[in-house]
């Protein structure tokens, strides 16, 4: 039996996800680093960027060693006292950071597509929050 050597796939891309939102300066211009992570609840920290609701549609075999996945997953944008316009500027740059044309370093893996396809900016019950949700969906491969 093969010994797998990459995370499972939504958690490998959270992770190449963060490594390239973190090396951007522009976005670290409007996001603390260490306010950029995995997570689904509203933040204690802002702005955050918070990486969560994946879902993984598993496709079998590419070829014989080779496993294919879609991966799904949101990013969520979290401003407090900032104003919605803010939360859509820290969007854009994540937007802009994704859009690129980059080779998404996946660890024992390949990601072959990658890319942001929706933007929704949903009123928060409290009105101090402003809130964006990028959707983003990746093709990945891995060896097993």
């Amino acid at each position: 039996m093969s010994e797998l050597t990459m995370l499972e796939p939504t958690t490998a891309l959270q992770t190449a996800l963060r490594a390239r939102l973190i090396e951007q300066a522009y976005v670290m211009a409007l996001v603390p680093r260490d306010n950029v992570l995995a997570g689904s609840i509203r933040p204690d920290k802002t702005p955050a960027i918070l990486m969560s609701s994946s879902t993984t549609a598993l496709h079998g075999h590419d070829y014989t060693a080779q496993r294919a996945a879609w991966v799904y997953l949101d990013i969520h944008i979290w401003t407090l006292d900032q104003g919605l316009d803010a939360a859509k500027e820290i969007a854009f740059a994540v937007c802009n950071a994704l859009d690129s044309k980059w080779k998404l370093q996946i660890d024992g893996g390949y990601c072959d597509h990658c890319k942001v396809t929706r933007a929704v900016y949903p009123r928060d019950p409290d009105p101090r929050y402003g809130h964006g949700v990028l959707s983003v969906e990746a093709l990945i491969r891995w060896i097993v």
